[in-house]
């Protein structure tokens, strides 16, 4: 039977060009490497190398067993270095902020599940919301930022989860409810309710409502998304929000959603150090989380 030690000995021995040069790269005495040699071509019947020849010359047999080494060792070494990596990923670390407040319905049962899979890998979380994520990503503070918001900078990469729609949700009862589609001059008149981050940091200001030149009337803000979500059912005002944060309780009757403009669809991206792209943990949680939110949420697009 062919073994692996039998092959890197032909590839050493054809890159050596003699045995005395193919033993000191082994370690093996030039006994042992004759014996070795010896013994695989008794198993197969043939000789594998004509030994007074300098540098050393592969009969057709030979020639079979180093294309195999070729074909074979270059995927072994890429298999050792995998499995390598996983072993060093077991005990990774998994420290994100979240740059988006509607994120948590659906990255906690991505967590849970991915856990599963990575119990060894320290979860963490940091808000994004009262400071700016990307530099403490880029400075090994954080390992992961879901954000919908890209800044290009030095030695960040944005790995693409899905698509979302951006919708305006107003009252069962506002005028705006009739309207098929909502155009940036609709909301002038109307009390805009929040996350409570920079306005500038909104979806809606700057892909809707800042290049129309047009500011709502007044601003008001909440905690959360169902707190946004019954401030607008009592006609408290309107939010412009992900179409998946918003499904369940337009199907209740709570709020009525409409499209902003000709749709206003946004891509939310996990941002990482561009040196750790290739993490198996971190590959992992990324195909954890695409496959939970396209289990999970309505009106998503897969990228």
């Amino acid at each position: 039977m062919i073994e692996i030690k039998h092959l890197r000995t032909l590839s050493v021995l054809r890159d050596t060009g003699s045995l005395t040069a193919t033993a000191n790269t082994l370690c093996l005495t030039q006994s042992a490497l004759s014996h070795q040699l010896k013994d695989l071509e008794q198993r197969l019947g043939g000789q594998l190398f004509l030994r007074k020849t300098r540098p050393v010359k592969f009969t057709a047999e030979g020639e079979i067993l180093l294309r195999l080494a070729d074909d074979l060792i270059p995927r072994i070494v890429k298999a050792e270095h995998e499995l390598s990596g996983l072993k060093a990923d077991a005990n990774g670390r998994l420290h994100m902020a979240i740059d988006c407040h509607s994120c948590f319905q659906w990255l906690m049962p991505a967590l849970k599940e991915y856990q599963i899979h990575w119990p060894s890998v320290a979860l963490d979380f940091s808000s994004g919301f009262g400071f700016e994520p990307l530099p403490a990503l880029a400075s090994g503070e954080l390992d992961v930022v879901i954000t919908s918001d890209i800044q290009l900078r030095t030695g960040i990469h944005y790995e693409p989860l899905f698509d979302f729609e951006m919708r305006l949700v107003v009252s069962p009862q506002s005028p705006l409810a009739d309207k098929d589609v909502i155009e940036s001059g609709d909301i002038a008149d109307q009390t805009m309710l929040s996350y409570p981050v920079q306005k500038s940091r909104l979806d809606i200001v700057k892909h809707f409502l800042q290049p129309a030149g047009i500011e709502p009337q007044s601003w008001k803000q909440a905690d959360n998304t169902l707190m946004l979500v019954q401030m607008v059912s009592a006609g408290l005002g309107v939010a412009a929000l992900p179409n998946w944060a918003i499904h369940d309780f337009s199907r209740q009757g709570l709020i009525v959603s409409k499209p902003l403009g000709e749709g206003l669809w946004r891509r939310l991206f996990a941002a990482i150090r561009s040196s750790e792209q290739d993490r198996h943990y971190l590959q992992a949680f990324f195909a954890t989380a695409r496959q939970q939110c396209q289990t999970h949420l309505q009106g998503i697009k897969s990228v």
